[in-house]
């Protein structure tokens, strides 16, 4: 009875086809056609090569592009997640190694002295020279997809760090961005209060002058000094913050806080325009939410190795060299070889251990789709509230701004009553007072602006240059 030998031929390959991991499909997550709390932003379209510009870099302030340059190169936060990355990347390399063979050499030499009562040995020792020179090849079949399945893992996991590692690169650029801004904003209430500590002396003088002519009260002197010492401390508060703020943004770029330093200005950045984009982008930009789907994807895969120890594990040996005892070593005479041992091994009884491997695979991958979810809907959740907070703070700004202005006019207004004698210094003090708190209302708004644009462009994953 004939061989089809192309049968026999083709077999290795058909064998080398199987593999024991479920047929895998992407997470399908149901995203809205727009984000509720905006309209009218334009369809999406696929951002997987869309390249991560510089985005604060839209404030317009050189101070924070030197921060932000600073931070990607001495952050030791980011140093620990390209760490992370690389040990992945060796990983996936470790693990692919076994898809090829282990090939290994070696040579011996020996002397030898044989007893000449040995089996065979006709009486008389022997003294001889053993020169061998070879090598060996061993590979495992990868019959049912385990080495496969492994590597496919681990070159998920390599591209989950990679994707962490992005995520860690904008966490740090967004938490850079975000100290700066409350920075700046603590800046402009101090240059405000540093104003306002100046009017209040004016007005602590003129009363006291007042009181020395016999026009005014001690008691207005004492509210005129209340309203400026109560300014002055909350300069040394505002002052106190600042430091603190400066410390964290020392840390966030990997700079030690004594040596740390960045000179005030009283003028907030720029407030940059919001980016747009769709729910849809969403899925595809965010860093977290690809390294959540490629865990996926390794805990499937790791299912098909749990599920390969079920089946034998096949390997191969060859073995070829040279060897002899005298003259030349590499003639061919001297050559041998051996292709072998094929040796197959299953376990026929381990106490329930691989379908307890099995079921932990399963459970792993439940684990992983569920993280998934989570973070799609984390992210969902952080773009809505960012946009929210854009939109009702760029309202609130202009009736603070309103309040604000209104605010002053009163006070103005108060003091030249003050002034004329039409009234007492307690509208002066509740005037003064209303008006401070009302310009550091707006200020803190603004200052909320800022860092809610911050939010959005971590929320989107970043902005495209």
């Amino acid at each position: 009875m004939g061989v089809d030998r192309r049968g026999v031929a083709l077999l290795p390959m058909l064998l080398a086809a199987c593999s024991m991991a479920p047929d895998y499909h992407a997470p399908e997550t149901a995203a809205p056609a727009a984000f509720k709390e905006v309209a009218g932003w334009s369809a999406a379209q696929p951002m997987d090569g869309a390249a991560r510009g510089p985005w604060w870099e839209t404030f317009g302030d050189p101070v924070l592009n030197n921060l932000e340059a600073q931070a990607e190169k001495a952050s030791p936060t980011l140093a620990a997640a390209l760490a992370r990355y690389d040990q992945a990347r060796a990983a996936a390399r470790i693990e692919g190694a076994d898809l090829i063979p282990t090939i290994g050499a070696g040579a011996d030499a020996s002397r030898r002295r044989v007893s000449g009562n040995r089996f065979q040995g006709n009486g008389s020792a022997v003294t001889y020279n053993d020169y061998v020179v070879g090598g060996s090849l061993d590979y495992e079949i990868d019959l049912w997809g385990r080495i496969r399945n492994s590597v496919a893992a681990a070159k998920a996991d390599a591209q989950a760090s990679e994707a962490d590692l992005a995520s860690a690169r904008l966490s740090l650029q967004a938490a850079v961005a975000d100290a700066y801004a409350r920075l700046r904003g603590l800046d402009a209430q101090a240059a405000l209060l540093r104003q306002t500590v100046e009017a209040f002396d004016r007005a602590y003088s003129l009363t006291a002058t007042r009181h020395r002519g016999g026009i005014a009260s001690g008691m207005d002197v004492n509210r005129a000094k209340t309203t400026l010492s109560n300014a002055r401390a909350q300069i040394s508060d505002v002052a106190n913050q600042r430091a603190a703020t400066e410390h964290e943004i020392a840390a966030l770029v990997g700079a030690l806080s004594s040596d740390f330093s960045i000179p005030a200005q009283d003028a907030l950045p720029q407030l940059p325009a919001m980016p747009t984009g769709t729910p849809s982008e969403l899925l595809q930009r965010r860093p977290d939410i690809a390294a959540a789907e490629r865990r996926i994807f390794a805990a499937n895969a790791g299912i098909g190795v749990a599920r390969a120890a079920y089946f034998p594990s096949l390997t191969l040996g060859l073995t070829g060299g040279w060897e002899t005892t005298r003259g030349d070593l590499l003639r061919s005479p001297n050559s041998f070889w051996g292709l072998g041992p094929l040796s197959a091994l299953v376990t026929l009884f381990d106490g329930g251990r691989r379908n307890a491997q099995v079921k932990l695979s399963r459970a792993q991958y439940d684990e992983m789709a569920a993280n998934y979810r989570e973070t799609v809907l984390g992210a969902f959740r952080q773009a809505e509230d960012a946009i929210a907070a854009g939109r009702h703070l760029a309202a609130q700004a202009v009736d603070q701004r309103d309040a604000a202005q209104a605010a002053e006019r009163t006070s103005k207004i108060a003091f030249s009553r003050y002034r004329d004698g039409a009234s007492d210094y307690l509208e002066v003090v509740t005037a003064q007072t209303a008006a401070l708190e009302a310009q550091r209302g707006l200020l803190a708004v603004e200052t909320s602006r800022m860092r809610a644009s911050v939010a959005l462009i971590r929320a989107l994953g970043g902005a495209a240059s």
